[in-house]
């Protein structure tokens, strides 16, 4: 029997991997694909942030799977398609985010907003600075390094996105109780 737990308005939730790593990916798929639209504010285009970076973050610190990685790597082939990308650099980009998070797991559990938030930039900083080297040394040519400093901002300001997953997953996960 699966754990219940009070969820928001005091109905129970089940810990399912649908509700911990189904939705939450897609709904970054569905984002992706909306600010992957050309649309235009004041003649600016939307920022692309790669929102597949925050379950990765929170999936990595909140247990350890076996599903994560196969999420993650189906959502960076989905990004490699959206943004013509050469295969397999967005998976390698997210598990490259995944895979230090969860070793550090055992030091991150139970830390503040602060921390965490901190964590997150870090991880996203060495994620964004993987996909810069696969795609200069792919291409020859390195990307242009003001659009990255604005991907990676924007992309580093989901952090709250993660740390709700992460709260969610605590507030229904009886251990933590």
């Amino acid at each position: 029997m699966a754990p219940r737990a009070r969820a928001s308005g005091g109905m129970t939730s089940r810990l399912d991997p649908i509700r911990w790593l189904g939705l939450p990916a897609l709904l970054c798929a569905l984002a992706s694909l909306l600010l992957a639209m050309p649309i235009r504010v004041l003649g600016l285009q939307l920022p692309e942030p790669v929102f597949a970076m925050a379950p990765a973050f929170a999936w990595a610190v909140i247990r350890p799977s076996i599903l994560p990685p196969f999420v993650l790597l189906a959502l960076g082939a989905f990004l490699d398609i959206l943004w013509g990308a050469p295969v397999g650099l967005w998976p390698l980009v997210l598990l490259t985010l995944y895979a230090p998070v969860l070793a550090a797991r055992p030091f991150l559990i139970g830390q503040d907003f602060a921390v965490l938030w901190g964590w997150y930039v870090a991880a996203c900083a060495l994620a964004f600075g993987t996909g810069y080297a696969i795609v200069a040394a792919r291409y020859g040519v390195a990307p242009n390094l003001v659009g990255l400093g604005w991907q990676f901002l924007a992309t580093a300001a989901l952090f709250p996105l993660s740390w709700r997953l992460i709260e969610r997953y605590e507030d229904a996960d009886v251990r933590f109780r």
